[in-house]
């Protein structure tokens, strides 16, 4: 008999954790309590909660987390350039540290024995929600259904769904996972599973083909402070409002997509596609604005240290000493970032026109190829040779 009396679990209304909210009740005979957590998805969460409480939860919690996410955790990430290898802007990996929290607070206000998730054991997700729940109380016993139950995949529990009437909308015509948040939509496993097979262009939910994307251009205008978006066009936004009018725009176009193969944390390659539209382009006006703010040296620093941030990030260490450590540094470097970027969106490009900074480092008096009174050009010469010394000895050597 199990001395669980109260099991909060992570949930979205899908498939694994329908299922679960059964399974954890007759498997340790508890109290279920859902957590909905509300990230920017644009689902019926009420809805969601109403289906947690038909399925068999005891309560079913709902919390806007929206500005949370974006302000504490897109944000951060945004002034890091934060790049998953080279592509991915972490959508999911952000979201999830989020989620851990809230979730956690939650167990707390509802004196639950224990967290749950619907998280594979095959995937990363796991990791992220688990590593934030021991941070937030290092006790807390973690439940991962797919780890324990005799389920073998997904085609199975369509059919648990059916045996005991849970409504569902993953099929096995359509059996790849949806994942959705303000930064942006992810889809993975089923059909996707090939990566040779490429994704059906009906499947994108935030973005058009670029294809039948308008075929006049769209100029737009993003104003950095600090190292943060603020104003899109000179129009003053809050983070959630701004990043919800930039994915608008940005989709509109096509800007946004990236399918790739990435690495997961538990040592498997998995086929991702993802679309980031508004992300795409924070990320590409921010670096047009550091090119003419931040020092040479400090800016190489920086994109030194972003291959270890992202990861750290994508491998669920968000609360991690080394990751708030990194932050600190990066946060201090982004202070300079202060301007705005011109950029020009066009069937799934984008494309930097101009940027500008009440503090640019970018001199034209200096850089000029015309006459200037602030750079001997002969200076030049000693600084090839000091350069060219260890090159010319090593040259004499060989010879």
């Amino acid at each position: 008999m199990s001395d669980l009396r109260k099991v909060l679990l992570a949930y979205s209304g899908g498939l694994d954790t329908s299922v679960a909210v059964r399974w954890l009740i007759e498997t340790y005979n508890c109290e279920v309590i859902c957590f909905c957590a509300d990230v920017g998805q644009d689902e019926d969460l009420e809805a969601a909660r109403q289906k947690a409480l038909a399925v068999g939860a005891k309560k079913a919690v709902v919390r806007d987390l929206r500005n949370e996410f974006v302000k504490d955790y897109v944000w951060p990430a945004l002034r890091a350039g934060a790049l998953y290898e080279g592509q991915y802007l972490l959508g999911t990996s952000l979201a999830r540290p989020c989620i851990g929290r809230g979730m956690m607070e939650a167990a707390d206000a509802e004196g639950a024995d224990a967290i749950s998730h619907g998280s594979t054991g095959k995937g990363n997700d796991q990791v992220r929600f688990e590593l934030a729940a021991y941070h937030f109380r290092p006790g807390i016993k973690i439940i991962a259904p797919w780890r324990e139950w005799e389920f073998k995949g997904r085609k199975e529990l369509i059919e648990y769904t059916k045996l005991h009437s849970i409504p569902i909308e993953a099929t096995l015509d359509k059996p790849y996972s949806v994942d959705r948040n303000l930064l942006h939509t992810s889809y993975e496993g089923g059909v996707l599973e090939d990566p040779w097979k490429a994704p059906d262009p009906k499947m994108f939910q935030r973005t058009k083909d670029p294809r039948e994307a308008p075929n006049e251009p769209r100029e737009i205008e993003i104003e950095y402070a600090n190292g943060d978006a603020v104003a899109i066009d000179g129009q003053k936004m809050d983070p959630v409002t701004l990043l919800s009018k930039l994915n608008q725009i940005a989709g509109e176009h096509g800007v946004g997509r990236v399918d790739l193969v990435e690495n997961r944390f538990v040592g498997m390659k998995s086929r991702g596609v993802y679309e980031t539209p508004g992300g795409s382009v924070l990320h590409a006006a921010r670096a047009a604005v550091e090119s003419i703010t931040l020092d040479r040296e400090v800016l190489r620093l920086r994109q030194d240290l972003m291959p270890r941030y992202a990861s750290l990030v994508y491998n669920g260490f968000w609360f991690a000493p080394e990751r708030e450590t990194l932050q600190r540094m990066i946060d201090d470097i982004a202070q300079a970032i202060t301007g705005t970027a011109r950029l020009r969106l066009y069937k799934g490009s984008i494309t930097v026109l101009g940027r500008k900074a009440p503090k640019s480092l970018y001199r034209p008096d200096i850089v000029t190829f015309e006459a200037d009174s602030v750079y001997d050009q002969r200076d030049a010469q000693g600084f090839i040779k000091l350069n060219a010394l260890r090159i010319r000895i090593r040259a004499e050597l060989e010879k």
